[in-house]
């Protein structure tokens, strides 16, 4: 007999989403994918007939984006995918420069060998697809391995934290992955960081983490060039 979604939660003890969580998933997905662009306004009527649900979890749904900093609210233009202007931006990317550091230094001290197979194998997932040029395909697995790099480091606040910021960047991260040479370059980035790992080398983990995320140089000052006006506040 299948196991209905009703019976699952109420075996495992885990609480059922309600619809407004399910519908800030929905949404958050949206925006981290690139369907949602910063700016974009957040309708309760649209996004109520797109879902058809009433406008009630709707405005829940809103609410929680708010809270995360995912969406803005803005007068009468109602409320928005959060824009982000250059100088907090790059702020933003320092900050999570050192996260992703100390989450690779923790890493290097407590990584399971499980964690260290699954890590060569996501990279190898990697290489495949950027053998296959597939950039989408790219940048899903590379969140994986990140996902992966704070599990490793088996800490919760600090792995909270960090993805929460990441999702507040991923519209801006998008355009980092999608520039001209910054996926093969990603490749050694991420090698130096598991070579690290492997050697139990903490220091060296965190300086590889951290000049895999910040910006500096010409990096910056492309990354810049290629961001659309409407992504930025």
């Amino acid at each position: 007999m299948t196991e209905t979604v009703e019976s699952y939660f109420e075996k495992t003890g885990r609480r059922q989403p309600t619809r407004a969580e399910e519908l800030r998933r929905d949404l958050e997905g949206m925006i981290v994918e690139g369907q949602l662009k910063p700016g974009d306004r957040l309708d309760e009527t649209e996004i109520a007939n797109r879902f058809k649900v009433s406008r009630t979890p709707v405005r829940e749904a809103i609410k929680a984006l708010v809270a995360t900093g995912l969406a803005e609210v803005r007068g009468r233009q109602g409320t928005m995918v959060s824009t982000l202007s250059v100088p907090v931006l790059i702020e933003m990317f320092d900050l999570m420069a050192a996260l992703e550091g100390l989450c690779a230094r923790l890493a290097a001290r407590r990584i399971t060998h499980q964690e260290k197979t699954q890590m060569l194998a996501i990279q190898q997932q990697l290489i495949a697809a950027f053998e296959e040029g597939d950039p989408e395909a790219f940048y899903k697995i590379n969140e994986d391995f990140h996902d992966l790099l704070y599990k490793a480091a088996h800490t919760h606040f600090l792995a909270d934290q960090t993805i929460a910021l990441r999702l507040r960047l991923s519209p801006y991260r998008r355009q980092v992955t999608f520039q001209p040479g910054k996926m093969r370059a990603t490749l050694s980035e991420h090698q130096e960081i598991i070579d690290a790992i492997d050697a139990g080398d903490s220091d060296r983990a965190m300086v590889a983490a951290s000049e895999h995320v910040r910006l500096l140089g010409d990096h910056l000052s492309d990354f810049i060039a290629t961001i659309p006006p409407h992504l930025l506040g």
